[in-house]
C-alpha cells in the first residue's frame, strides 16, 4: 500500500514511517523543508512538500496515496485551541479528497476523548462529544466524514514516549530541570495512560491495514501510572525534590501544564489488543524516565 503520512518527520510519525516501510508499505511523507525531506529520503520514504495549513497540498498527498495516516499537530499550547481548529480542517480538506473511495484515513485523537465523565476509565466503545478538552473537534469532524462516505477510523494516544520525549511529561521534565523540583497536584493519585513510540507505531499500521469505517482504537500499553509515581520519577532522575501541590499553587508552577495536571487520563485498550492482535512490547513510561538522555535532562 501507498501510504501518505501527515507529521511524517516528527516524534510519532517518524516512528511510523519506520513501522510502515519495514512492513512493505511505500511511504508518501509530508514535509514543510528540505531538511525533513531530507530525513525521509534516509528512512527510505518519498517526500511531499506541503504543509498543514496548504490544504491543496494535503489534497495532492491523498491523490497519490491508497491510504491515509494523520497523525501531524501543532503542539503549541499557547494556541490549543486554534491548533485543534486548525486540525478539524485538515481532517475536512483529506476526507473531501477521500469520500466514496473506500481507501483508508486515519486520524489522531487523545485517550480522554473516550471517558465516559471526568476522571472515568476511557474506553474504546465511548465518545465524549463534550469533552471540554478543545481536541474534541477532531473526533467531531472525523464523524461529519465518515457520514459523508469516509473510511475513517480513530486513533486515540496517551503519553508516548522513549527516553527523549514523554508527551506532555516532556514539558514537565522541562518544569523540573527549571525550577529544580518535581511536582504533582494534590496526593498525585490521578493516573495517565502511556505507550512507546514504537508500539503505538504499531498500532497506527495494523488500524491502517484493517480500514474498519468507525473504529476507535487506543494506544494503550499502560493502562494508568499515578502522576506521584511519575513526579518522584522525573525527581529521581533530575536528583531534585518531589513536592505536592495545591489547585490553587498549580497555574504559578506548572503554566499552562496546569490544566491537565490534576486530571486522571487513565484508558484502557482491551478492544485494541483484541481486534488488532497488538501486544506493546517497548519499556513502561517509569522505566524510560529513569532511562532519560543525557540532552533531555
Amino acid at each position: 500500500m501507498r501510504v501518505f503520512v501527515t507529521g511524517a518527520t516528527g516524534f510519532v510519525g517518524s516512528a511510523i514511517v519506520a513501522e510502515l516501510v519495514q512492513a512493505g508499505h511505500q511511504v508518501l511523507g509530508l514535509s514543510r523543508s528540505e531538511a525533513g525531506a531530507e530525513r525521509l529520503a534516509a528512512a527510505g520514504a518519498t517526500p511531499h512538500r506541503g504543509d498543514l495549513a496548504d490544504l491543496d497540498s494535503l489534497r495532492r498527498g491523498v491523490a497519490l496515496a491508497d491510504g491515509v495516516i494523520h497523525c501531524a499537530f501543532d503542539h503549541d499550547f499557547s494556541k490549543f485551541v486554534a491548533n485543534c481548529e486548525q486540525d478539524r480542517r485538515v481532517i475536512a480538506a483529506l476526507g473531501s479528497a477521500l469520500a466514496g473511495s473506500g481507501r483508508p484515513l486515519v486520524i489522531t485523537s487523545g485517550t480522554g476523548m473516550g471517558s465516559p465523565a471526568l476522571g472515568q476509565l476511557a474506553t474504546e466503545d465511548v465518545f465524549n462529544p463534550q469533552h471540554e478538552n478543545p481536541r474534541v473537534a477532531s473526533e467531531l469532524e472525523g464523524v461529519v466524514q465518515l457520514e459523508a462516505g469516509v473510511n475513517l477510523s480513530v486513533l486515540r494516544l496517551p503519553q508516548v514516549h522513549d527516553t527523549v520525549k514523554q508527551g506532555l511529561l516532556t514539558y514537565a521534565v522541562a518544569l523540573a530541570r527549571e525550577k529544580g523540583v518535581s511536582a504533582y497536584l494534590g496526593e498525585g493519585l490521578n493516573r495517565w495512560a502511556a505507550a512507546h513510540v514504537r508500539d503505538v507505531a504499531r498500532v497506527f499500521r495494523l488500524a491502517l491495514e484493517r480500514a474498519a469505517p468507525g473504529a476507535r482504537y487506543h494506544a494503550v500499553a499502560e493502562e494508568g501510572i499515578a502522576m506521584r509515581d511519575i513526579a518522584q520519577a522525573i525527581a529521581d532522575r533530575l536528583n531534585v525534590p518531589v513536592i505536592g501541590l495545591s489547585a490553587q499553587e498549580a497555574p504559578a508552577h506548572f503554566g499552562w501544564l496546569a490544566m491537565f495536571a490534576g486530571v486522571d487520563m487513565s484508558a484502557s485498550s482491551v478492544w485494541t489488543r483484541q481486534v488488532l492482535n497488538w501486544a506493546p512490547t517497548g519499556p513502561g513510561l517509569l522505566a524510560d524516565l529513569a532511562a532519560m538522555d543525557e540532552g533531555s535532562v
